[in-house]
């Protein structure tokens, strides 16, 4: 009875001191780099980035929706890509600049969560949106009589909005349970953004739900669109191999090898963050895949896949000649 009580009142005490806990109004923001000497080139370097990929982004949004040779599935595809990485960059990199500018910067709660809503709408996003562009690679080369068929425009955006709803989908469930885990200090990220690693380091509570639900989010966005680009590209392969003329072989893979890099690049960052549930310690490694695929990939990919495309030159051209005149 005397040992009974004893149990009571310690499990008493122990929900008292979790009550007590002072919940975390806000978090501390790192940064890129704490060195000083550093911080004011690196500073003029990302904003440098920032401003070019959004030009980028929007010269090719604005060639695809004003030139009518341009309105095909690709390019359709394509003009949501530039659209989905003029957002995802515009999440990441407003704190990385304003960390290199000011030093540490201070994020409130909500605000934090917040841009864990967008960017993990935004990247998963982006997964889904590459494997409908390998999809479509996969039509234009394999069957390319039923391409207009089994690429028209309802199948295209649906393609697109199941990308984008699918994003949103999952980001709700994953910030939902970060934002519900308990955060008692300390209130440091070692991050130049509010990424699930660090948060989950800091979390004071048990985060084997959290990690569970991050593990299979991880499986069915992450990895399942990868199957998908693989094996669109495996049997890209296996048609190109088949095909008798070489010029024939050298425009298929042409048309694919944009696609390819930027996903090898993508995903190779990516996955190594986030297809493991397990909290992720080197976080300067870390910041640096991240600086990866949230600002280098985003200003490469308007490069790779249109600016060196022939129709996207000629329509490049065109728009300048107009306007000179």
């Amino acid at each position: 009875m005397v040992s009974t009580n004893i149990s009571f009142f310690t499990q008493m005490e122990r929900s008292l001191e979790l009550g007590n806990m002072t919940r975390v109004q806000e978090f501390v923001l790192l940064g890129l780099s704490t060195r000083p000497g550093i911080r004011n080139a690196l500073f003029a370097v990302f904003l440098t980035l920032y401003l070019l990929t959004l030009l980028e982004n929007t010269l090719i949004i604005y060639l695809i929706c004003s030139h009518s040779e341009l309105h095909k599935p690709m390019y359709f595809f394509l003009g949501n890509l530039s659209c989905l990485e003029m957002c995802y960059v515009s999440v990441t990199m407003p704190s990385l600049l304003l960390g290199l500018w000011t030093g540490p910067c201070h994020v409130p709660f909500t605000a934090c969560m917040t841009q864990l809503f967008f960017f993990i709408s935004l990247i998963c996003m982006e997964c889904t949106l590459l494997a409908s562009m390998a999809y479509d690679r996969y039509v234009a080369i394999c069957h390319p009589l039923h391409y207009p068929l089994l690429m028209r425009p309802q199948v295209c955006l649906g393609l697109a909005l199941s990308s984008w709803l699918g994003g949103l989908l999952v980001s709700v469930v994953k910030t939902s349970c970060i934002a519900s885990l308990s955060y008692c200090g300390p209130n440091v990220l070692n991050h130049f953004f509010c990424d699930v690693s660090p948060l989950l380091n800091l979390s004071c509570t048990h985060v084997a739900l959290t990690e569970l639900v991050d593990f299979i989010s991880a499986i069915i966005i992450l990895w399942g669109s990868l199957l998908v680009a693989i094996a669109s590209y495996v049997a890209i392969g296996r048609a190109v191999l088949c095909m008798s003329s070489a010029v024939a072989r050298r425009k298929a893979l042409s048309t694919c090898a944009s696609h390819l890099v930027v996903v090898g690049i993508f995903y190779a960052a990516t996955l190594f963050i986030y297809a493991r549930p397990s909290r992720i310690e080197a976080m300067d490694l870390n910041k640096v895949l991240s600086v990866i695929y949230t600002v280098v990939t985003p200003m490469c990919n308007p490069i790779i896949y249109c600016l060196r495309n022939r129709e996207v030159q000629a329509a490049f051209h065109r728009t300048l000649h107009c306007s000179r005149s």
